[in-house]
């Protein structure tokens, strides 16, 4: 099946941030054909959209998630990221894949709905005895059909052992690294159309043990697979590392094998100018989370720097019990505010933030030669704004609608199809899905 959008305004996002005020699209067999400038050419049979007053840009890539924290939004509202922890642990020790999976099909179809084609998930918590928690969301990401990178995360540092997790949620060295490996035997898809890639990801260097996180790092790339962990989220993370190992969380992960081209970190809030430097110099890519860095209080990335180094640096919403809105889109946009912030106005651009959110995400998840750009030979995953309606008419510049205004989205493409047409999701019942989740958040609470 041929698609053509047609009419709208086009941010190509390649290396050159190629743009056409008025262009084209036309996706082919589930991949961009054709970008161009003016009206597309009549192609016989082809489905045509008229994209007049809509921005098309990729589509948006989220480089850090938990998915199951959906169920567990509200907690902990003034706590930072340890007391948060603290909190919500014993409750996520309830977790089943009932739970999980509704948890993730709603947020997945949120997200969907706020322009990402494309998510990770950082899956570190598995009650024991509580079954296939990784399946539950695989299984979701295919109903809502948005491309899926869950990560096998891990924790074995426990609260008797000097870790913060309680023991309940922790698992042992042998039994993460067996389950890691059968998860990417039986899921991994490194194909480049790909809806399914699986990574290693241990959850932090304060809940699983330096043998685990040399081991995991072994695994992944015995397997070919990418790694993944949080890093340098805050304070009391640099004090745990230099209290516990005698080392800077980024000392740590490198003297551990974490560092490195095929590695993404999650935040990255404290990260010194020789630390920014070691991740420039070994390809160490960053997820920048900036709404759940300010609802935790964790601070203000040094993206700037990050970015004038040569640090790759996706944009990720994180789980939604520390980020409740969960809108992909939003991302783009605090991501220029703190960075501005911290830095004044020309510590960002809105450009900037949508190469974040796109080609930025592809370079984290390892995928930049088939997705986070409009170019011929890519997957179509496009997302269409409306930037012409009460809230955007009268600004002059489409990018600048998407990331400094008040975007609605239309449509949203994965692989061609349609997942979101007329601003509905059309591949579930979104009401079912808001039903369900409000069901799982009841039943995990213990109401």
């Amino acid at each position: 099946m041929t698609t053509v959008l047609d009419g709208g305004a086009v941010a190509t996002v390649d290396a050159t941030g190629t743009e056409h005020l008025r262009g084209h699209v036309v996706i082919d067999g589930g991949v961009i054909a054709a970008v161009g400038d003016g009206p597309a050419p009549a192609i016989e049979g082809a489905t045509r959209i008229d994209a007049s007053g809509l921005l098309v840009t990729p589509g948006f890539v989220n480089s850090h998630h938990h998915l199951y924290q959906w169920i567990t939004r509200g907690y902990a509202t003034d706590s930072t990221l340890f007391g948060w922890l603290t909190t919500l642990y014993p409750i996520w020790a309830r977790l089943t894949p009932e739970l999980v999976h509704d948890a993730a099909a709603a947020n997945l179809a949120w997200l969907a709905l706020t322009g990402c084609t494309t998510s990770m998930d950082h899956h570190y918590v598995f009650p024991h005895g509580a079954g296939d928690l990784l399946e539950a969301e695989i299984v979701a990401a295919a109903q809502v059909g948005v491309r899926f990178h869950p990560t096998r995360g891990s924790m074995n540092l426990g609260q008797s052992q000097g870790g913060l997790p309680p023991d309940s949620v922790v698992e042992s060295h042998d039994a993460i690294l067996t389950a890691t490996a059968e998860a990417i035997d039986r899921w991994h898809d490194p194909g480049p159309d790909s809806m399914l890639r699986v990574a290693v990801a241990p959850c932090s260097p304060f809940s699983v043990t330096a043998d685990l996180m040399r081991d995991s790092a072994a695994l992944g790339r015995e397997k070919g697979v990418r790694l993944h962990t949080h890093l340098a989220e805050t304070d009391d993370e640099e004090e745990f590392c230099r209290a516990t190992y005698g080392r800077t969380p980024t000392e740590y992960a490198e003297d551990l094998g974490w560092l490195g081209p095929d590695v993404w970190m999650a935040h990255c809030v404290h990260l010194s100018p020789d630390a920014v430097g070691r991740f420039a110099a070994t390809g160490t890519a960053v997820a920048h989370c900036p709404t759940s860095n300010g609802r935790l209080g964790a601070g203000i990335a040094p993206v700037r720097a990050m970015l004038d180094a040569g640090v790759p640096v996706g944009l990720g919403v994180d789980g939604s019990a520390s980020n409740e809105s969960a809108r992909m889109v939003d991302e783009l946009h605090q991501a220029l505010l703190v960075a501005r912030y911290a830095g004044g106005p020309l510590a960002l651009s809105a450009r900037e933030s949508l190469r974040m959110a796109t080609m930025g995400g592809a370079r984290c998840l390892g995928r930049e030669g088939e997705i986070g750009s409009i170019e011929v030979g890519k997957q179509a995953d496009l997302a269409l704004w409306r930037v012409a309606d009460l809230p955007g008419a009268g600004i002059e510049d489409p990018v600048c609608t998407l990331v400094f205004g008040a975007p609605t989205l239309e449509a949203l493409f994965v692989g061609g199809r349609q997942v979101v047409a007329d601003g509905e999701l059309r591949t579930a019942d979104a009401a079912a899905l808001a039903a369900r989740a409000a069901a799982a958040s009841a039943t995990i609470a213990g109401r």
